[in-house]
């Protein structure tokens, strides 16, 4: 568009175009700055209002300032937003870092049906695994086992001297009563124990013959000094004397204070009256359970007794309890041989 005013705008508005040029001189007008509407195909400019040619302008043209102050404030209200969010946008995009735990992904039903299938042939490896780790402990036991029992039945083997036992009462042996200590009794207890049948009290002198020694199945006597004289089928040149005694982890008094400690052994020939001295020993309750002690007879000598005579005890203040007693050696005479010197006996 020109910047000239029409002919006919010129002619017929002098003043007008006059201010417009040149300026407003009483700072009523719009000074040097160009307005362009379009009214009606043609282009004028903004007339200064309450002037003459101001006030025969429409109204339309005076109201033009305020709409383009209007039209700029929400061209810049615009722009700022625009970079507003552009800035916004460039932050989330490159500030912002990505998020680590990410929303699982949606599976479909084929791959849930081949995740759970998986899952499950991992179930059972594992429970194969299971399997097996339980067959091995199971073997691992029975090996433990079966070691225990051997241990138990080689122990049980080894309570077994190898050696003759002529001081057993299924071979003939017997005690003599008349040289051997008296029973312990209690007074408070023994009329009780002695009327049950299952319990017998006063154990007798003889059970040290015999091959059973759960704890208590024992022959006491009074105090810590004693002895036993111990008819032995035929005559026997003695050479070990082995004696038994429960640990004191399994005795029921929670110790083996009643255990024989010091005792000495002799040879008694047939007239009872010479005796011969075999040696003199001491039992150890800390060590095992069966104690064999080899006998001082040299040269070999046979008799038909022995005797056992208990010197102390591990500290029981009131009796001392023998178990078994084992005497060991070679027999040199037949029951036969011995029947003129009044020994008896049972077969062997």
């Amino acid at each position: 568009m020109g910047r000239k005013l029409s002919a006919e705008a010129g002619a017929s508005e002098p003043q007008w175009a006059d201010r417009l040029w040149r300026g407003n001189r009483e700072g009523r007008g719009l000074g040097t700055v160009w307005i362009f509407c379009s009214l009606g195909g043609t282009t004028q400019p903004s007339p200064d209002p309450g002037s003459e040619a101001g006030d025969a302008y429409p109204a339309s043209v005076q109201e033009l300032p305020e709409e383009i102050c209007s039209i700029r404030f929400l061209f810049t209200a615009v722009s700022l937003l625009s970079i507003f969010l552009a800035a916004l946008w460039w932050g989330l995009l490159y500030l912002i870092p990505p998020l680590e735990n990410e929303p699982p992904e949606m599976l479909t039903l084929s791959q849930y049906h081949h995740r759970v299938h998986s899952q499950g042939q991992q179930l059972q490896q594992l429970q194969a695994e299971l399997n097996k780790l339980h067959k091995e402990v199971s073997s691992v036991r029975a090996a433990h086992s079966e070691r225990v029992a051997k241990l138990v039945f080689q122990r049980l083997n080894e309570d077994f001297v190898r050696k003759p036992d002529y001081a057993l009462s299924s071979v003939g042996a017997s005690i003599d009563l008349e040289k051997t200590s008296s029973d312990y009794e209690d007074q408070n207890t023994a009329y009780f124990w002695n009327r049950l049948s299952f319990w017998n009290y006063a154990r007798p002198p003889s059970v040290i013959l015999e091959p059973d020694v759960f704890p208590g199945n024992c022959w006491a006597f009074e105090g810590d000094k004693g002895q036993v004289v111990i008819r032995l089928p035929g005559h026997v040149q003695l050479s070990d004397i082995t004696l038994q005694h429960p640990p004191p982890t399994v005795a029921h008094t929670g110790g083996a204070s009643s255990a024989p400690r010091d005792f000495a052994v002799y040879g008694l020939q047939a007239d009872d009256e010479t005796e011969v001295f075999l040696g003199k020993f001491i039992f150890d309750v800390q060590k095992s359970e069966i104690q064999t002690f080899h006998l001082q007879n040299d040269p070999p000598s046979a008799f038909p007794k022995v005797k056992i005579q208990i010197l102390s005890n591990w500290g029981h203040p009131r009796f001392t309890c023998l178990y078994r007693v084992r005497a060991h050696g070679v027999r040199t005479s037949e029951w036969a041989d011995d029947n003129a010197t009044g020994v008896t006996g049972g077969p062997h």
